[in-house]
């Protein structure tokens, strides 16, 4: 069996967040403002929230985190914008930092994308993480009049580096195939330095190397198929990350690695899971001990920041979750082992 080198050095902190449902009936004031609060006062290292701005009825490209293909709720269904969303959780929290999971960066002018992050940034006083991806969705990018789809890689690779020439340079200058600037200031900067964290999304072999080339952490959503990343194919990928750091001249052990995924915390008397062996058998979920051992497998896969998914679109639910996790669970594993 091929062996994979194990990332990170021992006792490293491990941060915790949860994604927030932006999208369908729990998009709601309320719901999201209740949420967002109690990760705040539990301690929660960050909320994040997901990007799409219309929902095509009709498309050619299944969606890739289902096995049905399916987007989950349809296109006729509320869907908040997120730089919108996160400036409004910025403003109902104090501490937490907010993000996106992911901001889909070909779909907006990256002038305006950066002008909007440095001001959230800067009002917040640097609690914005900047999750970023390339979409995956045609039409989507049809009816924004985004870039041409086939070309999102290269376009995203570009607007990064356009939008931190004008994050970090008082007189940016760049000249790209898809954008050019000169002659312009941009103020405020974000108050993060050298700007706030880029994190990329995507598990193939270009967005490896988009990590290894431009990120500051890697973002993979796991355990939602085809995406499993069990943690001996997490530390496989995470491998490459640092080959691609390497080989861009940058310091591997600088890129944080993060993972999304659905958390679940079986109550002590549960004996098997609705779904039957196959949800049973999943990492991160199952009794409290079990999802302690599986967040220890993959810490030493190199993970040193977990984004939970809810699995049941409760509140109720979902605040006794995150109360659950930060009793039963954080205070074994908030320190890589």
């Amino acid at each position: 069996m091929k062996r994979v080198r194990r990332g990170g050095s021992q006792g490293q902190l491990v941060e915790f967040g949860f994604h927030l449902p932006g999208r369908g009936p729990l998009a709601r004031p309320p719901i999201l403002a209740r949420l967002a609060r109690k990760a705040d006062a539990l301690g929660y290292a960050c909320i994040t929230v997901s990007d799409h701005v219309v929902l095509p009825t009709k498309t050619s490209a299944p969606y890739p985190y289902s096995p049905t293909g399916e987007f989950p709720g349809g296109s006729r269904q509320d869907y908040l914008e997120p730089l919108a969303l996160i400036g409004w959780l910025l403003g109902v929290t104090r501490r937490i930092r907010v993000g996106t999971s992911v901001l889909v960066v070909p779909y907006r002018n990256p002038v305006v994308t950066a002008k909007q992050l440095a001001t959230l940034d800067a009002l917040s006083g640097g609690r914005v993480i900047v999750g970023c991806g390339v979409g995956w969705w045609p039409e989507e990018f049809q009816a924004l009049a985004a870039a041409p789809f086939p070309e999102r890689g290269a376009v995203t690779d570009e607007y990064l580096q356009l939008m931190k020439e004008l994050w970090t340079r008082d007189e940016p200058r760049f000249a790209g195939k898809y954008y050019h600037v000169s002659d312009v200031t941009m103020f405020p900067k974000p108050a993060q330095k050298p700007h706030p964290p880029i994190w990329i999304g995507g598990h193939t072999d270009r967005a490896l190397r988009r990590v290894g080339e431009l990120a500051d952490a890697w973002h993979p959503i796991g355990l939602r198929a085809p995406a499993r990343l069990t943690p001996d194919e997490y530390a496989e990928k995470a491998q490459q990350v640092r080959a691609h750091a390497a080989r861009a001249g940058r310091r591997s052990e600088a890129i944080l690695l993060t993972l999304r995924a659905p958390l679940e915390i079986w109550p002590r008397q549960r004996k098997k899971a609705p779904g039957g062996a196959q949800v049973q058998g999943s990492p991160l979920r199952g009794p409290a001990e079990k999802v302690i051992q599986d967040i220890r497998a993959y810490t030493r896969a190199g993970v040193r920041f977990f984004v939970f998914d809810f699995t049941e679109q409760d509140p109720k639910a979902m605040v006794e979750t995150m109360e659950r996790f930060a009793k039963e669970v954080r205070p074994k594993v908030a320190r890589a082992r």
